[in-house]
């Protein structure tokens, strides 16, 4: 126990985290462009478990950039006062909680009772890791994610696809489909996935760069219903159940499946970056009468666009300095607008036609001149 009054410090947490358990040695190491993850764990099926989530970038040893551990465990009781972390707008419920250390953060997930530290020196997950994979997952990502923003990747809310070696972003304001549209282009011969919900843009000087994270689309029902190619995810039984709701309630169920990307649409087919050629906003309606349009805007002149592509860095994210990203931080659209001048942005509008504006896509954006 922390003294009160005492300054917290990440290596006290950390024993305290640890609980006396044992890691398994070596561990697993995940290879992605600028760095080299190893997780270690006291659970063989939490490490197998996450070995076959990340196998397209498992490798067999490397010298790591950072270490994560992470114990499988009843969730810890580290008797301290946390605050919550605001959510989003229309986001519901308390999800995230935390403490700040002298070095780093604590981060509990209220609903499962997993908690996490964040700090330079220690990552570290502990709880009922197995039952709550995902968020062991999700840290994971995390850490590439700093790498990304500490380097000056912009952090956006979207999906991301490739063709002809170029990428295009899609967002969305709430609900709009980012993903199933995603998946619908996927279902063709040539594309490649890079992103579900976080897409990283950086100006360079061979133009703007988009990158993906190493996490495989969630989705909900209404997408796994609606495309021949998902079909097998959700079970027979399922499925009927699914299939006699109203679509306005089908879109709304919060139920998730992984993606499998090799297993559904076959190997190599994730790329880790690209040159971005175009982005797409969604603004479109389920509940909308009028034709599904695709117009080119000024993102200049449209910033209420850029709502649905900005996103805050999240509580997890830590600067090179080491301080932690601050809750009230204002996110900044100047920064945003400069990244992205230059690259051409669309809104969608009108009813929901995902099969529309994917061939739309397909056979207009892919074939411009590479940024390279």
């Amino acid at each position: 126990m922390i003294n009160p009054g005492t300054p917290m410090m990440s290596k006290d947490i950390a024993a305290q985290m640890a609980g006396g358990l044992t890691l398994q040695p070596g561990g697993l190491v995940l290879g992605l462009p600028d760095m080299t993850i190893r997780v270690r764990s006291n659970s063989t099926a939490l490490l197998e478990k996450l070995r076959a989530y990340f196998k397209h970038i498992v490798i067999e040893d490397g010298d790591a950039t950072v270490e994560i551990q992470a114990f499988e465990c009843a969730p810890p009781d580290l008797a301290l006062d946390y605050v919550d972390w605001p959510r989003e707008v229309g986001k519901m419920g308390r999800k995230d909680a935390l403490i700040d250390l002298s070095d780093g953060r604590i981060v509990k997930k209220v609903r499962t009772g997993m908690m996490f530290l964040q700090s330079v020196d220690h990552r570290i997950a502990a709880g009922p890791c197995l039952e709550n994979d995902n968020q062991v997952i999700n840290f994971i990502n995390a850490q590439y994610m700093n790498m990304l923003q500490q380097n000056g990747w912009a952090i956006c809310h979207a999906a991301g696809l490739v063709r002809n070696g170029l990428a295009l972003g899609l967002a969305g304001f709430s609900g709009g489909g980012k993903s199933t549209l995603m998946l619908h282009m996927l279902n063709e011969d040539g594309t490649a996935f890079l992103s579900n919900d976080r897409l990283f843009a950086r100006r360079t000087d061979k133009g703007v760069f988009a990158a993906g994270i190493p996490k495989l689309p969630r989705i909900n029902p209404g997408t796994a219903l609606n495309n021949p190619c998902l079909g097998s995810i959700v079970t027979p039984e399922r499925r009927d159940e699914l299939a006699s709701l109203p679509a306005s309630e089908l879109w709304d169920i919060e139920e998730k499946y992984d993606v499998d990307i090799d297993q559904i649409y076959g190997p190599d087919r994730i790329v880790a970056r690209a040159p971005l050629c175009g982005f797409l906003v969604l603004n479109w309606s389920h509940t909308a009468d009028a034709l599904t349009q695709i117009n080119e805007v000024n993102l200049g002149q449209r910033r209420d666009l850029l709502a649905a592509v900005m996103k805050s860095s999240g509580p997890f994210y830590q600067l090179a300095d080491g301080s932690m990203y601050a809750k009230s931080s204002v996110l900044d659209e100047e920064s945003y607008l400069s990244t992205f001048q230059g690259v051409p942005f669309y809104e969608v509008t009108g009813r929901v036609d995902f099969d529309q504006i994917a061939r739309h896509c397909l056979n207009r954006f892919f074939d411009k001149g590479a940024q390279t």
